[in-house]
């Protein structure tokens, strides 16, 4: 067997990607980081799939560059072909060397390749789109929410959750054994959550009259073309859904002579909108809060008596930031679950609206400082022109084919070898891969700094 320390020899066609013809014996398995040297210095290269040829045939390795070492120096831009070099596996420091030249400093969890490391994320690359996908009992949400603790602890990057479970409810609370600097830094966090009808909490609400005509146009599902007369009835109407007493304004639709104000208020006694109790009336909309800018600002989505009424508090807060994108104010917004927001499947006028702003932010929100985190048990659940705009992978177990297939061909830059692992990752694994990592990495998450919100109900046992 060959040991871990001999160099093996590898060969290159187009100096960036190599081969190890025979590679039997060795622990290289994909994902691992190797050294090459050549006469010109040492490079830093990745395994991306460990094959044979044909039934019999030796095994070999597939790779490519990374970036050049210098001294103490790691460019990811820098590169020296080559046809033919010495391998070997990177060893701890300097795996450490390009974790501080990239800026890698969230400590999320351990590597699960050699050399075994902390895993590391850049912090500054979450200005790009993020996808994060796994299936049921993967540890998704418990996992986001340990890169979420980093995220805030360690930067001044304003965090919106989208939280349809209440999954992130008590991201302000510590759980009783957390340390470190990043508990410390943590418990010194603005981190602030808005619930629908949770005595003691901040309500979470949205005002009618700021939202854009689209928007009001949605609530009331109305057409401007094909409703042309109710949609300018309610544009023009003196007393406002949020505000009004329901006894004051209902009677006076109803009992008007004019047949089109009288139809607004059947359309709006129909749709009961005046009994929601997302309207922010004498309390503050959610818009509000969010313009303060505390690190932290988690809308408990999950806690309203009726549907559509989430999705009024995400429309009206999806519209007033990008309506204010000419602000160029950084923003990271989480959205759990978003196949709730984002699916192509979705019908109801509220429903469209709020997934093409999301669509309209993927596609052009990043250089306004309007930045996606999107989490999901299914991708084929979430629309394609949002997934293809996500730069940053974080994928944990998945085992349906054809969702791996579509990650595969979404996700170049994650080696279809480690994509191809999914089904087998522990709960609380991962593959990362994409800008904010240093490399495709291969790791196991670290324990959370704060409660899970929401948890698994166990089975009761006699």
């Amino acid at each position: 067997m060959t040991e871990p320390s001999t160099p093996l020899p590898a060969h290159s066609d187009d100096g960036r990607s190599f081969t190890v013809p025979d590679a039997a014996g060795t622990p290289f398995i994909a994902g691992t980081l190797l050294l090459v040297t050549t006469g010109q210095g040492r490079q830093l290269a990745l395994v991306e799939a460990r094959e044979t040829a044909a039934p019999g045939a030796p095994e070999a390795l597939h790779g490519r560059l990374l970036g050049a070492i210098e001294g103490d120096r790691f460019d990811p831009r820098a590169s020296h072909p080559f046809a033919d070099a010495a391998v070997e596996a990177a060893d701890a420091e300097t795996i450490d060397l390009v974790h501080a030249a990239l800026g890698a400093t969230l400590e999320v969890g351990v590597n699960l390749s050699p050399p075994i490391r902390p895993a590391r994320l850049l912090a500054h690359r979450f200005n790009r789109h993020t996808f994060w996908c796994g299936q049921s009992g993967s540890g998704k949400t418990y996992a986001l929410g340990v890169v979420l603790e980093q995220l805030i602890a360690h930067t001044a990057l304003p965090v919106v959750v989208f939280d349809p479970n209440s999954d992130f409810v008590r991201l302000g609370e510590l759980n009783p054994d957390a340390s470190g600097p990043g508990a410390e830094l943590l418990r010194q966090r603005d981190i602030r959550v808005l619930r629908p009808n949770t005595a003691g909490a901040d309500p979470l609400r949205a005002r009618f009259t700021a939202m854009t005509a689209e928007a009001k146009a949605a609530v009331l599902r109305l057409d401007p073309v094909v409703d042309r007369e109710e949609f300018n009835a309610a544009v023009h109407l003196r007393e406002t859904l949020s505000e009004v007493d329901p006894g004051v304004l209902l009677p006076e639709l109803l009992g008007s002579d004019n047949p089109v104000r009288r139809a607004l208020g059947l359309r709006i006694e129909n749709m009961g909108l005046l009994s929601w109790e997302v309207w922010a009336g004498r309390d503050r909309e959610a818009t509000r809060v969010i313009d303060e800018r505390a690190d932290a600002t988690v809308l408990d989505l999950g806690g309203f008596s009726t549907p559509d009424q989430h999705l009024v508090v995400a429309l009206s807060v999806l519209d007033e930031l990008w309506t204010r994108r000419e602000e160029r104010r950084p923003v990271l917004l989480v959205i759990d679950e978003a196949h709730n927001l984002c699916s192509p499947e979705l019908s109801s006028p509220l429903a469209v609206a709020v997934r093409e702003r999301i669509i309209q932010i993927a596609a052009e929100g990043r250089k306004f400082g309007l930045w996606l985190l999107l989490s999901t048990q299914r991708p084929s659940k979430v629309h394609p022109g949002i997934i293809s705009q996500c730069d940053n992978l974080a994928l944990m177990k998945m085992s349906s084919p054809v969702d791996l297939d579509g990650l595969a061909t979404y996700f170049g830059y994650a080696p279809a070898a480690l994509i191809a692992r999914s089904p087998w990752f522990r709960q609380g694994e991962a593959l990362f891969a994409g800008g904010f990592v240093p490399a495709p990495t291969l790791l196991a998450m670290n324990a959370r700094l704060t409660p899970e919100g929401g948890s698994d109900v166990g089975v009761p046992l006699r």
